[in-house]
């Protein structure tokens, strides 16, 4: 048996967070959105709602859950992305109402998928 690193760990959760949202009536706008402060795994579209998503594997029973790692510092990197994001895409998404921050955790051994619908937020964009 082989060990999976943990770049393929983290792109098998995106797969299957891709399908979730998908599942769930989202359109993928983009993945691995980078900029020199940050990465957001995957920004999705459902009517006038864009979410940006963190997506956290986790591969077994551990004691600490993977959401932890979502913390401050975190999530002041992936709202100053999402800040670039909707700046260089400000045309293409002119019926936005709503923006919204989440995290997926994806259980890679069971496939089980926590949503943390609004983990975070900022007043205003």
């Amino acid at each position: 048996m082989f060990k999976i690193s943990l770049r393929q760990k983290g792109k098998k959760a995106e797969e299957l967070a891709i399908k979730y949202l998908k599942n769930k009536g989202y359109e993928i706008v983009s993945k691995n959105f980078y900029t020199r402060w940050g990465e957001i795994d995957l920004i999705a579209k459902k009517k006038n709602l864009l979410i940006f998503v963190e997506v956290k594997s986790q591969s077994g029973e551990k004691e600490y859950f993977p959401e932890e790692k979502v913390d401050f510092n975190k999530q002041r990197k992936i709202l100053k992305t999402a800040e670039i994001f909707l700046l260089k895409n400000s045309k293409n998404l002119i019926k936005i109402k709503e923006i919204r921050l989440d995290v997926i955790v994806i259980n890679l051994s069971t496939e089980e998928i926590r949503h943390y619908e609004g983990a975070f937020f900022k007043e205003k964009f």
